[in-house]
């Protein structure tokens, strides 16, 4: 009997350490629990100040943490200064607020040094930043290991153009796990900041098909860019009419045809997606709701963790 035990241990031994490597190396609610446990807190004390001074910077933070993920997952590559930085990249103009990350890092390394991540200060942060501005306080799974490497040939490839249209959209996140309702959630993110005259003057002064707007709203837009090669790249209109709230008029904007981008503007018009507008106008709640779904599946979709990436000491270059 104990020679059947023994040769039945032996056999089931790789698969028991498979298991439990796999499991040790995933996200966790708890993953701090012992090396950093006021993690959370600390992040949280050290973000409030820097949100209260400048209201903007909840949307710059979001947006951090949507452009980081979607360039080979959420690995706090946007924050490496490489030769090959992501940061270069066209799509990433006007991100900002990579030196509060840093502050904060900086922090947590004299509290818990070498135990967390710029990758997941980056979601934490952007946690906070959409709690601060009236939305919901999302719960997250933590443990993301930060990359050796960045790419601004990459994030040329992978950020999307803001005239994408709903199938695009689609693929995108539905390759992150999200339903559709999820996909049209994520982008109600557009609630929060503003959006440059660059990224507009092309649906304004040549408009496709789905680049429909109120006469109203086109004419104040073409006030704010009036030419179609803008003068300068620091003018910006704001995403909606509430640009430092975190609630659902962008929403209600775009279903009244105040849409800022061509993206915006497809899903408010798209029988797929309009049904879903008109629900998250109307209901705020059933908004925060898909969203902090998506968030989750959004910053917890292909991340490094375990001993495939490593924990920065500073988070703009590699250890």
């Amino acid at each position: 009997m104990a020679t059947k035990v023994t040769t039945l241990l032996i056999v089931l031994l790789p698969t028991l350490l498979t298991v439990l490597c796999c499991v040790k190396a995933q996200l966790a609610y708890n993953y701090y629990e012992d090396s950093c446990p006021n993690v959370e807190s600390i992040v949280r004390t050290q973000i409030l100040p820097m949100l209260a001074a400048d209201p903007t910077g909840s949307a710059a933070f979001l947006r951090m943490l949507f452009h980081d993920c979607q360039v080979q997952g959420c690995d706090a590559s946007i924050l490496l200064d490489t030769e090959n930085a992501e940061i270069a990249s066209r799509r990433n103009f006007g991100i900002r607020k990579r030196e509060e990350i840093g502050q904060i890092k900086s922090i947590l390394e004299m509290l818990c040094p070498g135990q967390v991540s710029c990758a997941d200060i980056i979601a934490m942060v952007a946690r906070e930043s959409v709690a601060f501005a009236g939305g919901p306080r999302i719960q997250i799974p933590l443990g993301r290991k930060d990359s050796s490497t960045s790419s601004h040939q990459q994030a040329d490839i992978h950020l999307p153009s803001p005239r994408i249209g709903v199938d695009q959209l689609s693929n995108i996140f539905t390759n992150k796990g999200m339903e559709l309702d999820e996909s049209v959630a994520i982008l109600g993110a557009h609630t929060l900041g503003t959006g440059h005259c660059i990224n507009i003057v092309d649906r304004l002064y040549n408009p496709g098909p789905m680049d429909t707007m109120g006469l109203t709203y086109e004419l104040f837009l073409k006030l704010q860019c009036p030419t179609k090669v803008p003068i300068t790249n620091l003018t910006s209109v704001p995403n909606d009419s509430t640009p430092t709230l975190f609630d659902n008029q962008y929403f209600k904007d775009i279903s009244l045809g105040r849409s800022l981008f061509g993206v915006d503007s497809s899903l408010a018009l798209d029988p797929r997606t309009g049904p879903i507008v008109k629900q998250f106008a109307a209901d705020p709640e059933y908004f925060f709701r898909a969203f902090s779904s998506a968030f989750v599946k959004l910053s917890s979709a292909n991340v490094l963790t375990g001993s495939s990436g490593e924990v920065r000491q500073r988070c703009n270059q590699v250890n």
